[in-house]
């Protein structure tokens, strides 16, 4: 079933710090009522770890690629987890 609860954990490279991209990722999470966090990386990356249902993932994950106006996303390393319900509602964390 297409709804059914599904995580993944996403490492964003490109040029996705200094140009509001946690947060347009935090506003998405939010609207599609996703559980997860997103936070820097200390190496100019963004990591994002979310779950929801897999059609809603499936609709974030295509924002992840477009980012906002002045991100460009070279690449996401995506790995699909099993989920595990232990996931706040979508934040923002501190950097890594």
């Amino acid at each position: 079933m297409e709804n059914d609860t599904k995580r993944f954990h996403a490492i964003i490279k490109g040029i996705v710090q200094g140009v509001g991209f946690r947060f347009f990722v935090f506003q998405y999470g939010v609207n599609l009522n996703l559980n997860g966090w997103v936070r820097n990386r200390y190496n100019g990356d963004v990591e994002v770890v979310v779950e929801g249902p897999k059609d809603t993932l499936d609709a974030f994950l295509e924002k992840l690629y477009q980012g906002p106006q002045m991100a460009h996303v070279d690449k996401i390393d995506l790995d699909w987890e099993e989920p595990r319900g232990d996931l706040p509602t979508f934040t923002i964390y501190e950097s890594e």
